[in-house]
């Protein structure tokens, strides 16, 4: 028998985690953060938070529902490095002490980064997997990575072999044929998975009516505003994801264009860029300054405003205007680097819509503008499929049961709405919350 435990994910954007009972064994999806529930502290207020901290603001999974079956839990699988995906296995992979943790190497090398600032230890067998290959759990579950496309490296369709049928979780993807970093999703492998039992799609733009741009458009953008508009004199501020990097390559290889030393600041950038170079994707040590800690970024922004910032092009957290980012701090002359007139600060991100990220970048940008700067806004696209992406996927691997996720019902209905227009039956498809539970075979 195969049976799904909804954990987190299925009411909200974020705290992903799902859990696969197949007969007396458990294997579960993903164990990640609420990020709204912390956006409001600084990163050293964050590490101090405890478990009992993060429940209470509801900021990791409920995961009682397994309390019984802990031990039954004989891995732990990470599809993909960000935080609403990998942020709370730190706090809860130490209940589940049968299980190895297995995901990419850079997963695996971001979440080593994560605990490690934690000043934590888990003692769960830590395994990496590369895309395209497998790996045996047990005598009857075997896990296998494809090679899938996000707006982060070595994001993988993670696939569960059970002796009932293949589990397939694609949490989080788009279909990007040009990709700026790694390879296409293959297709070809993908196409040949046989017996697929369920899938489990990431429908946060289910509604939007369209095919998801590749990344090699957002590049265009970024090359346009930064290579063919007028910043002679100015200051270039750009933030972006701190995962995104793809993104983060094309903005260093358009300054190193524009003759200005690249600097990135901030800790979560430090983190991400240097479990890649740690893992070999990139190499920008030799092109970029990379300055994680507040005391450190305020010394930086003091040289570079006395050298001039138009020698520059700074690159810092604060894409969603967190009150303790590098950005938000620069416009609220913490750091007493001040923007002039005309400088350019470019967003190359969307805002994630909740009430807390809204109010805070509509604060910054009013900052921003009152101190004469010119923004470019939304100079992104994004990591996650629309409806489109979803209809190729799901034709691709043609599974029997069907279970949307990364949001509410706003997201979840329109994802029933395409399945049926595919052909499938309302009893294939199953809409669930948080902690509900449904046999599949």
């Amino acid at each position: 028998m195969i049976e799904v435990i909804a954990i987190g994910g299925y009411n909200e954007v974020g705290r992903n985690m799902t859990a696969i009972k197949v007969d007396d064994e458990i294997v579960i999806f993903d164990i990640g953060l609420y990020l709204p529930a912390i956006v409001g502290y600084e990163d050293s207020e964050q590490e101090k938070l405890s478990e009992e901290d993060l429940r209470r603001i509801k900021a990791i999974p409920d995961d009682s529902v397994l309390y019984h079956d802990r031990d039954k839990v004989k891995a732990i699988i990470l599809g993909h490095g960000h935080l609403d995906h990998i942020g709370a296995v730190v706090h809860l992979a130490k209940k589940y002490k049968n299980a190895k943790i297995i995901g990419t190497p850079y997963t695996m090398r971001v979440l080593d980064s994560i605990i490690k600032d934690k000043g934590k230890k888990l003692h769960n067998k830590f395994k990496s997997l590369n895309v395209g290959n497998s790996l045996k759990i047990s005598k009857d579950l075997k896990i296998e990575f494809f090679n899938m496309t996000h707006s982060i490296p070595q994001t993988a369709l993670s696939v569960l072999h059970t002796k009932y049928g293949k589990v397939a979780y694609s949490l989080d993807f788009k279909l990007d044929n040009t990709p700026v970093l790694g390879n296409k999703p293959n297709y070809e492998t993908i196409g040949k998975l046989e017996d697929v039992k369920v899938l489990f799609l990431d429908s946060l733009y289910s509604k939007e009516n369209s095919k998801t741009p590749s990344e090699k458009v957002a590049r265009e953008m970024l090359r346009e505003v930064l290579l063919e508009t007028d910043n002679k004199g100015k200051a270039i501020v750009v933030t972006t994801f701190s995962s995104h990097i793809a993104r983060l390559k094309s903005i260093v290889e358009f300054g190193n264009k524009l003759g200005r030393k690249v600097v990135f600041l901030g800790r979560s950038l430090n983190r991400y860029v240097r479990a890649a170079e740690d893992v070999g994707i990139i190499n920008f040590s030799k092109k970029v300054e990379i300055v994680a800690y507040a005391q450190k970024i305020r010394k930086k922004l003091k040289q570079i405003d006395r050298e001039g910032a138009s020698r520059y092009l700074i690159v810092c957290t604060g894409n969603q205007a967190e009150p303790g980012s590098t950005l938000t701090k620069i416009a609220n002359d913490v750091f007493h680097f001040k923007f002039k007139k005309d400088d350019f600060v470019i967003f190359s991100c969307k805002t994630i819509p909740t009430e807390e990220n809204i109010k805070n970048r509509k604060k910054l940008e009013e900052k921003l503008n009152k101190l004469g700067c010119r923004l470019f806004l939304d100079i992104h696209v994004s990591g996650h499929g629309f409806k489109e992406d979803g209809r190729e996927l799901i034709k691709l691997i043609r599974p029997e049961h069907l279970i949307p996720a990364h949001g509410g019902r706003n997201v979840t209905s329109p994802a029933k709405e395409l399945w049926l227009e595919l052909g499938y039956r309302e009893d294939k498809i199953h809409i669930l919350n948080d902690g509900q539970k449904v046999k599949i075979v």
